[in-house]
């Protein structure tokens, strides 16, 4: 049936690879297919199917959008949407002037804590495309601030960090609305994110977000135990949720997962897209 990734960025938000590039990696590495899921964004989705097309590799038009939730970070995927729907492209391009309006007062506190960056040098390493914390993350490990990506998060950017900035989400119903909506799949991105302490309390949120609409589990993910991917699919069996995965290749030089694979041989089955199409009764 062939290999799948169903998780890649691209520089339409945090990604190093243009949504060409992006297509002709994932033909060179063998894939079958892939979807582009940029953060809170589909302007990648038109070129990278253009792509598709001419290389003969399968993209599915994908989002993964930020959601507001307390504990921890939750993103929802969404697969097969319809790029040109209206709604969807006024509201996305709502949390795109949030995430440029904070992007400044980030840099404004990375220098009231010493860390000389400037918001060029961040759009820099965007390559042009929506700037967001990997960028800072990729400025502050050039410039000598950090040794890691990891440690660029831990201490500087990630959620009650010193130079953290929150930016305005969709709550869970919004998000999930959005992409059913615009005819897609909604879909759960890795789970573990959420630091949510229990199984128990892990199935009370998926019975409400099932409720509001959602269609699946990221299943499959490199930072994922083998505990949390049984956990995950014993989830999705009960609540009838499809499964998917996919590697969140950033193309980020510190970042040791690979598109098609993640950090391990993650190798991905074609029938997962078959089960969507089924879902929502497209053809092959």
């Amino acid at each position: 049936m062939g290999w799948v990734d169903l998780h890649l960025h691209t520089t339409a938000s945090d990604g190093v690879l243009t949504p060409s590039e992006i297509v002709h990696y994932a033909k060179e590495k063998g894939l079958k297919a892939i979807a582009v899921t940029d953060h809170d964004t589909i302007d990648g989705n038109g070129e990278a199917l253009d792509e598709g097309e001419k290389l003969g590799i399968e993209v599915i038009p994908g989002v993964e959008i930020s959601a507001q939730f307390d504990l921890g970070s939750m993103h929802i995927l969404g697969y097969f949407i319809d790029i040109g729907n209206r709604t969807l492209n006024e509201k996305l391009s709502l949390l795109q002037e949030t995430r440029a309006r904070r992007n400044p007062r980030m840099v404004q506190k990375l220098r009231e804590l010493g860390v000389e960056i400037t918001y060029d040098e961040v759009q820099h390493a965007s390559g042009g495309g929506q700037v967001g914390r990997p960028h800072f993350a990729q400025v502050l490990l050039k410039k000598g601030f950090v040794n890691t990506v990891q440690e660029a998060f831990s201490r500087y950017l990630g959620k009650g960090a010193p130079a953290y900035v929150d930016k305005f989400r969709f709550d869970p119903k919004e998000a999930i609305r959005l992409i059913r909506e615009a005819r897609g799949i909604p879909v759960l991105a890795h789970p573990f994110t959420l630091h949510i302490p229990s199984p128990t309390q892990l199935k009370a949120l998926l019975n409400e977000l099932v409720e509001l609409g959602l269609m699946g589990i990221e299943v499959y993910y490199p930072e994922h135990s083998e505990g949390q991917i049984s956990l995950y699919e014993s989830l999705a069996e009960r609540y009838g949720l499809l499964v998917t995965g996919g590697s969140d290749y950033h193309g980020i030089e510190a970042d040791k997962a690979e598109i098609g694979i993640g950090w391990r041989d993650m190798r991905l089955s074609y029938l997962m897209i078959e089960a969507m199409k089924a879902a929502l009764n497209l053809g092959s």
